[in-house]
């Protein structure tokens, strides 16, 4: 793959992802999420990288998301129209991972402190 949003330098075992939208104040975008994910599953297969540092180039390391953007930005499924309720349905999903956030986002949403203060 050729990266046109990253830059990937290994030297002596560590690999520099460096964020490289520098006219943008790196500003994250789908294509920089795929070549990441490229780079980060190279960088796995590679027993001669022993440490990743990701930095950006220019004067900013991320600007977050680029909005500036045609179109759907995030990538995400517009077909789809979740409510509240599928959120609580995930929440207590025994498949996910960290399902104990789902007490903790129960006592935010109704404002109950854990220590028993309100």
């Amino acid at each position: 793959m050729i990266y046109k949003s990253i830059w990937y330098e290994v030297t002596e075992g560590i690999l520099t992802l460096s964020l490289h939208r520098p006219e943008r104040l790196n500003a994250f975008t789908l294509e920089m999420a795929n070549e990441l994910m490229h780079a980060f599953a190279r960088a796995n297969e590679d027993d001669g990288i022993a440490a990743i540092v990701v930095t950006g180039t220019g004067r900013a390391f991320c600007a977050g998301m680029d909005l500036g953007g045609e179109g759907n930005v995030f990538g995400l499924d517009e077909s789809q129209a979740p409510v509240i309720d599928d959120m609580h349905e995930r929440l207590a999903d025994p498949a996910i991972p960290g399902q104990a956030a789902a007490a903790g986002a129960d006592d935010f949403q109704t404002g109950r402190s854990r220590q028993g203060n309100s």
